[in-house]
């Protein structure tokens, strides 16, 4: 194990606040201190013994402190290697000093952009010399301590005293992985700013006792035309709408109503009047407070007819103008015109101590992908109804079954540990709103194991089914289709969801 005592340390801070119990007990083990600027003067100004980078440099500051730290004697101090010869004659050739800390406090950039609407000042607190002696003292972290954030202040100095002012190989590892992330987190903020990316704090989370946050450009999304603020809940349920929607956004007439990122009702006619009409008639109680999407205009017929109706959000590409007056008569409805779909690159959570990272289910179902292991084949219309419900049910929790008849969503199960389950939800809710199942369809986002879900579907009059297929008992379930005269396609592709919450990273849009 590689432990150095630490002889020489770089503090170059932007906030002065925990540097002194350090700095005391640095003098007090004779560590030979260089600082900059601001943090050299405050050193002094504390009594201890302290050197100007300048005079190690022979150079000044320059362009308004721009330039300080960006010297070979400066960087290669940091990043010669101990064990390495050449590396140590030409230390020592360039008359460069060892330093084996460094304490760094970024420029509060984030804090500016927050605070400030003066680009030039918010350029100016993008940090050049501070990152770049983060990183480097990180890189050679075999050699150098690199403390980036005055939250490892107190762990540093606890580590420094009980070791006696040698800090092991492990320790400075942890403190260089603790750097990069800072580095990492601080180069996204840049990003972000340049790419108008902006964090937005929510009233609350999830729940009031939670904090929430929202990071990107929703302008470039929708444009909010009236209502109040959105909420975290919010914005979720309105992702999810746009996920769904993206499905259908240049077929005919489609309407969707959500509620906790599922769909309680869609439907695609002929007018989007109808088609919000045979939405809202899938489950009218669930709509209540739900979030309301339309892939075509919105018309006064159809702004009339929800009114009646309290939604949370409603969102459309375009409205009419005497609908639009019409849906703002509600005070708090909040109004949105769609700007186009986001493209999701990467889509990450939180989960135990790290993170789970995957690309977007990008496919949808079509008719050039499907298989047709019955013996009986589904007709167009049924084809039709077939997609339209696999596309509802890749956009729905997982386990779930989605009826569809007539391309409406008659009743969804949603969010079960069992397909039989999510079915006999399915089935009990259709039947509660007095939807007849006979000639229906029904998709699955997973394949049936055993046809225990075809044989209860079959009973109910339901006579086509759409399922991924792939699992060795598909036979079982061709075999019950094919004895019941059922439909049955395969698509060769699974759609689980099994989470909702998500980041979108690095967002696009579709033409």
């Amino acid at each position: 194990m590689n432990d150095t005592r630490i002889k020489s340390a770089l503090i170059s801070v932007f906030s002065k606040q925990g540097i002194e119990p350090i700095v005391e007990e640095l003098s007090k083990n004779d560590v030979k201190i260089y600082s900059t600027g601001g943090t050299y003067k405050y050193i002094s100004e504390l009594g201890y013994n302290v050197i100007e980078v300048e005079n190690v440099t022979d150079y000044p500051s320059i362009f308004g402190g721009r330039v300080k730290t960006l010297h070979p004697k400066i960087f290669g101090g940091i990043l010669y290697r101990r064990d390495n010869k050449n590396d140590i004659d030409e230390k020592d050739k360039f008359d460069i000093p060892s330093i084996d800390l460094v304490i760094v406090d970024l420029y509060p950039f984030e804090e500016t952009v927050k605070n400030s609407k003066s680009e030039s000042e918010i350029i100016e607190k993008i940090d050049i010399g501070g990152i770049a002696l983060i990183r480097a003292a990180a890189k050679n972290f075999k050699n150098v301590t690199c403390i980036s954030s005055m939250n490892d202040y107190e762990l540093f100095l606890k580590k420094y005293k009980m070791q006696d002012g040698v800090l092991n190989e492990d320790d400075r590892k942890l403190f260089a992985a603790k750097s990069f992330r800072i580095s990492s987190s601080y180069d996204s903020a840049i990003q972000g700013y340049f790419e108008g990316i902006k964090e937005s704090e929510l009233r609350y989370g999830e729940n009031p006792h939670q904090k929430g946050i929202f990071s990107g450009d929703i302008n470039k999304v929708f444009s909010k035309l009236h209502g109040k603020e959105l909420s975290y809940n919010n914005f979720l349920d309105i992702d999810a709408a746009m996920d769904l929607m993206f499905e259908f956004k240049d077929d005919q007439p489609t309407f969707a109503i959500l509620k906790h990122n599922n769909a309680c009702g869609i439907a695609m006619k002929s007018s989007i009047k109808e088609a919000y009409d045979s939405a809202l008639a899938a489950d009218p109680v669930s709509a209540f407070g739900g979030i309301l999407i339309s892939n075509k205009k919105i018309d006064f017929e159809t702004a009339n007819t929800i009114n009646s109706l309290f939604c949370e959000v409603v969102i459309s590409p375009e409205f009419d103008s005497d609908a639009l007056e019409k849906l703002k008569e509600k005070k708090n409805r909040i109004i949105l015109l769609l700007n186009g779909y986001p493209t999701k690159e990467q889509l990450i959570r939180t989960c135990l101590n790290g993170t789970l990272k995957q690309s977007p289910d990008n496919i949808s179902d079509s008719v050039e992908m499907l298989k047709y292991p019955t013996k009986i084949k589904p007709n167009a219309d049924q084809i039709e109804d077939l997609l339209f419900a696999s596309k509802i049910s890749k956009n729905t929790k997982s386990n779930t079954i989605v009826l569809v008849k007539n391309k409406q969503l008659l009743a969804s199960g949603t969010g079960q540990t069992s397909r039989v389950d999510a079915l006999n939800q399915a089935i009990e809710k259709a039947e509660k709103f007095g939807f007849d199942l006979k000639g229906a369809c029904m998709a699955s986002d997973a394949f049936f194991p055993f046809p225990d879900c075809v044989e209860i579907a079959h009973k109910k009059g339901i006579n086509s089914i759409i399922q991924p297929g792939g699992s060795i008992k598909d036979n079982l379930s061709v075999n019950y289709c094919n004895n019941n005269k059922i439909a049955m396609v395969f698509t060769g592709v699974r759609h689980f969801k099994h989470w909702y919450e998500f980041i979108v990273l690095l967002f696009n849009f579709y033409s």
